[in-house]
Parts: C-alpha cells; structure tokens; sequence
C-alpha cells in the first residue's frame, strides 16, 4: 500500500472528513450575519465604555 491512497491528511485525524459532513438539521448562520453582530457589539460597548 503506498502513502497516496486518499484516505486523506494523517495530522488531520478524521476532522476534515467530519466537518465535511452537512446536516440538514443544522442552524445555518451567514458569515455576513456573524460579523454584523459582533461589529455591533463592539462598538456597544466601546459607546458603553465612553457613557460610564
């Protein structure tokens, strides 16, 4: 057997193969949304720090 079978990365351990797993069931949050809100956060509490 040689080392280029495909069976993927050996530091990896199986995650690449997990992560590329889709669930339908799973919560899908766009990345656009993610960054807003913390965005948003951010500057609620850079104001916060400024008002107290």
């Amino acid at each position: 057997m040689s080392s280029n079978d495909g069976g993927g990365l050996m530091s990896s351990a199986g995650l690449v193969r997990y992560f590329d797993a889709e669930d339908n069931n799973a919560i899908r949050i766009d990345p656009r949304t993610v960054f807003a809100t913390g965005a948003f956060l951010g500057f609620g509490i850079l104001i916060l720090n400024l008002l107290v």
